[in-house]
């Protein structure tokens, strides 16, 4: 799975979590909670959407990772390469 598309699906997610935030602006290297409106259990919902939508368990301990839109695509693109290698 490329860059773009681990960075599509985050933000087809964020569209799920907040619909009324404008997403289309979201700057990458910018911590998500600076830039839309998101709070503990928005950022709680994330992390469910992605084990939802692709079996990926995120420990509490990584949550760091998942801050900035950059951060989430560095982090599952390993995860997500291998669940979709596998398909």
């Amino acid at each position: 799975m490329t860059i773009n598309e681990i960075r599509q699906i985050i933000l087809n997610i964020l569209e799920d979590i907040a619909p009324d935030e404008d997403i289309s602006s979201i700057d990458d290297n910018t911590k998500l909670r600076e830039q839309i409106d998101l709070d503990s259990m928005d950022f709680l919902d994330i992390v469910m959407e992605l084990r939802k939508r692709f079996n990926i368990e995120v420990p509490e301990k990584d949550y760091e990772h998942l801050a900035t839109l950059a951060g989430c695509i560095t982090y599952l693109q390993p995860l997500l390469k291998d669940r979709l290698a596998a398909s």
